[in-house]
């Protein structure tokens, strides 16, 4: 097993499937996310937080979607630094970029360090207050579920608290934009390590890894940027 992902195709093969994790985990939390937009003073939102955090199948999933997350990004910078080591002084004196290859792809390192700084942010501002210290604003609310009033965690408030600063919301557009030029690369190199490598399915997944990169990095965005705008707390 460890000869199989130390080789080459192991290791493209790992990026892949953690890649696609990272995928799932991206779609899920941006899904949730959105419900912050719903003008229904976030009880939709908290319903959502609440399924995510209480549900038996969720709380197993979401981990696993969390920790290929970071297998991704800490391999991906592993790989890149390894790969620049093996190239060597001498492609980088010549001065020439090597033709056919797009910013995305040379540049990884920096997206992946990018990318992992959000991640951090996120993890700070979010997951460690709701998991593990707490927070003021997560005061108990009452939402309806099914038709059963549910008392939970104001996951709303946290949010809103969040973006009120300015500094936080720039990170997170800078953070989302990094994440949406990384996908543009990931997403269709993800699929043809799996076996999607002809002509016609990687001009496809081309196009549709763009598609799907823009729109979880300015889906991200776009929240950030409305909930700063027009929730900002008292």
């Amino acid at each position: 097993m460890s000869s199989t992902l130390g080789s080459s195709i192991g290791k493209k093969l790992l990026m892949s499937i953690s890649g696609l994790f990272l995928i799932l985990f991206l779609v899920v939390h941006l899904t949730v996310n959105s419900f912050l937009l719903v003008p229904d003073g976030g009880d939709l939102f908290n319903a959502g937080a609440h399924f995510m955090a209480t549900n038996p199948a969720i709380r197993v999933i979401e981990p696993l979607l969390a920790l290929g997350f970071i297998v991704h990004i800490l391999y991906g910078i592993k790989l890149t630094l390894e790969n620049r080591r093996a190239r060597g002084p001498e492609r980088y004196a010549s001065g020439k970029k090597t033709s056919g290859v797009t910013w995305a792809s040379q540049n990884m390192l920096v997206l992946g360090i990018t990318i992992a700084a959000f991640l951090v942010l996120h993890i700070a501002n979010f997951w460690v207050k709701m998991k593990i210290t707490g927070d003021p604003t997560l005061e108990h609310t009452t939402v309806e579920i099914a038709g059963v009033p549910t008392q939970v965690e104001n996951a709303y408030a946290l949010v809103n608290t969040t973006f009120g600063y300015l500094w936080i919301v720039v990170v997170y557009v800078i953070g989302s934009v990094g994440l949406a030029i990384h996908l543009t690369h990931g997403v269709w190199s993800a699929f043809q390590t799996i076996g999607f490598s002809n002509q016609i399915w990687r001009k496809r997944l081309n196009v549709l890894g763009n598609i799907f990169a823009w729109i979880i990095g300015i889906g991200f965005s776009s929240i950030a940027i409305l909930q700063y705008l027009f929730y900002q707390p008292n």
